[in-house]
Order: C-alpha cells, then sequence, then structure tokens
C-alpha cells in the first residue's frame, strides 16, 4: 500500500512516536542551564576571548547532531527511494563530518568534554525513521530533519550574534553555512510540508531532560570521530549561492 506524504506527514505529527525537536542541552556533564538565565555567565577566559554557558552548550549541540544525522545521512543514502533523497543523505554525511572535526579541534582548545552518543531523543530519531518503509521512509526522514534544522538554525544566529569567543564564532559561521545547505537540499526533495514545520518549530512539545541529554562518554574513551567515506571529500555543503540578478534585457 501507497503511503500519501499527507498521511505519512500526519502519522508523524500525531503518532505514539512523537518526540519533542527542541535543541539539544548537556547539563548533566557540562553544568549548562535550560533556562536564559545564566547562559550569558562567562565560565572561562580563554586565549581566543571569553566562553560562555551558552558558547559551551553550543560546541555540544553541533558535536550531538552529528552523532545522529551522520548515521542517518548513511542510512538514507542506502535506503532513499529517489535521486534527491540520497543526495540529502550525502550532504548530510559530508556536512556533519566536517563539523565533528571542527568540534573535535576547538573543543579541547576551550575545555569542552564531547559526547560520544547521541541523547536518547536523537537515537529514537534515527530508530523511528529506521522503522519506516518506502514513501513513508522517505517523509518521515524528511519531516524529522528539516524540523531539527530549522531549530538549530535560530540558535546559531544567537550565538554567531552573541559570542564573543573566535573559535565559537568561527563555527557558528560554518554550521550557519552547513545547516542552511541541508534545509536547502531537503526542500529540493519536495517531501516538506512547510505548514507541518512550522508548527513543530514553533510549539514542540516537552520532554524529560534525561532524554534531551546525552549520556557522559566513558573515562578515558577516545572521542568518536565521523567519518567522511572515500570519494565524497570534494562534495561541497556550504551554503548555496545567492540569487542574482538577472541582466537588463538592455
Amino acid at each position: 500500500m501507497r503511503i500519501s506524504r499527507s498521511t505519512a506527514g500526519t502519522a508523524f505529527v500525531g503518532g505514539a512516536m512523537i518526540l519533542t525537536l527542541t535543541a539539544l542541552a548537556y547539563p548533566s556533564m557540562l553544568g549548562v542551564q535550560n533556562t536564559a538565565a545564566g547562559q550569558d555567565r562567562i565560565i572561562a577566559n580563554t586565549q581566543y576571548g571569553p566562553l560562555t554557558e551558552a558558547d559551551r552548550d553550543f560546541v555540544v549541540k553541533v558535536r550531538a547532531a552529528g552523532l545522529w544525522e551522520h548515521p542517518l545521512g548513511l542510512l538514507v543514502m542506502q535506503r532513499g527511494g529517489s535521486a534527491a533523497m540520497k543526495e540529502a543523505g550525502e550532504h548530510l554525511v559530508v556536512g556533519h563530518g566536517r563539523l565533528d572535526a571542527a568540534c573535535r579541534k576547538v573543543a579541547p582548545e576551550l575545555g569542552i568534554t564531547l559526547p560520544n552518543q547521541a541523547s536518547p531523543q536523537q537515537q529514537q530519531f534515527v530508530a523511528t525513521v529506521e522503522g519506516a518503509q518506502g514513501q513513508e521512509f522517505d517523509s518521515t526522514a524528511v519531516s524529522i530533519m528539516r524540523v531539527t534544522h530549522g531549530q538549530i538554525f535560530s540558535t546559531i544566529a544567537k550565538i554567531r550574534a552573541n559570542t564573543r569567543n573566535t573559535l565559537v564564532r568561527q563555527l557558528a559561521d560554518q554550521a550557519n553555512s552547513t545547516v542552511l545547505d541541508h534545509i536547502t537540499i531537503l526542500e529540493k526533495t519536495g517531501l516538506v510540508n512547510h505548514e507541518q514545520v512550522n508548527l513543530q518549530q514553533t510549539s514542540p512539545p516537552k520532554m524529560p531532560e534525561d532524554q534531551t541529554t546525552p549520556p557522559p562518554p566513558q573515562p578515558g574513551a577516545p572521542v568518536l570521530t565521523l567519518q567522511i567515506p572515500k570519494g565524497m571529500e570534494d562534495l561541497r555543503t556550504e551554503a548555496p549561492n545567492s540569487i542574482q540578478p538577472s541582466p537588463s534585457a538592455g
């Protein structure tokens, strides 16, 4: 039986598997507060500028995003039902591979400990997509990824506007370009329901903190590396070019 795009979207919104798509915090290990108060508190003075709780939280968010979107991208590359879906999977894998490399470079410079596993919520995102079949697989994957990318987009903008730390600023620039590329490539699939996406971005349900927090790494465990597959190193994952005005007819 073929499942229509609208049916799959409705199932994603109203089904028992519905999950909040709020941006990840990491309070259990890093002391990051979920409330607005305290996020501007300086927790370290580094050679790259002051580091706030919001800055630290952001680095962890970028890392955690890759821990589930990279494997999901690999899954989409394998099972996507169209060339556009497979292209979206490639951009997810390569984009997050590059962002992950940046996080692993920035974190030790700023004294930030990175997780090696996604949060239970994020792991469930992958499991939900993995359990879908056919057109529902494509629709569910695009719906989840478009909502999460839309939400982190505003977080990136706020960090970029406010941070006084040069390393965090550089990571925000890279994340902004990558996320915009991912949003654009997801929309090219033709499966984005913008009304649904806007609703979920602005009115996400609440979830317990333990579901949105990635587990801390085991003491002494090496930092997991998200690899870019061979032959895909040259794929461009920066933001798309802006619209250029057409030459006048003269």
